[in-house]
């Protein structure tokens, strides 16, 4: 083999390795810009995700804070005409026990609460007191009632009913109409029926 061949192989395997390297090298590049640009569409995802998430979790938060102050309003609106349907509930009631006041059914009444009254004081003193309204009923109700009790006009009206005292056992009797409507306003209570409407207890 003469110099110029020997020279022209080695050129040719110099130039062979260089061009294999140079593809190994591209390859490489190319596998590490691919990977890169995998890794930064993932990372983009990743971020992109969370991103919509926060805005998802805000709206959220939003929603539900919104949703709290209607309830709040709601609830408020419900418990005024709550209130407003019970005064109106309690002004019918007042009213028709004023007109039950006139009635004959409602001496009866006092007299067996007087008579309750008396079995509860047996031998022991008791004073029965009558709403000032009633003053016309004392006489009649003090002869049916006999001996037993010193019945009398209260000082202060509660509404009619009758109050008594028994004060040797420390004993308060109220069966003022006044405690009772107050009794009556604590345990009143209104629900919704399922048509939508209101019902009460």
């Amino acid at each position: 083999m003469t110099t110029d061949e020997k020279l022209q192989h080695f050129l040719d395997f110099c130039m062979e390795d260089s061009r294999a390297r140079s593809a190994k090298m591209l390859d490489d590049c190319s596998a590490a810009l691919d990977k890169d640009l995998e890794d930064y569409k993932a990372d983009a995802k990743r971020r992109a995700d969370m991103q919509i998430q926060m805005e998802k979790d805000k709206i959220k938060r939003d929603i539900n804070k919104q949703l709290a102050v209607e309830q709040l309003k709601i609830r408020r609106d419900l418990s005024r005409k709550q209130e407003e349907l019970k005064d109106m509930l309690f002004v019918e009631l007042k009213n028709k026990l004023v007109n039950f006041m006139e009635t004959s059914a409602y001496q009866q009444m006092l007299e067996r609460q007087i008579r309750h009254a008396k079995e509860v004081a047996g031998e022991e003193a008791l004073m029965v007191y009558l709403d000032p309204v009633d003053e016309d009923k004392l006489q009649r109700i003090a002869l049916h009632m006999g001996g037993g009790a010193d019945i009398r006009l209260s000082q202060y009206s509660f509404g009619g009913g009758m109050r008594a005292v028994i004060p040797s056992k420390n004993i308060l009797i109220d069966n003022s109409f006044d405690s009772l409507i107050q009794e009556a306003k604590r345990h009143v209570s209104f629900h919704l029926t399922e048509k939508g409407g209101q019902g009460h207890d």
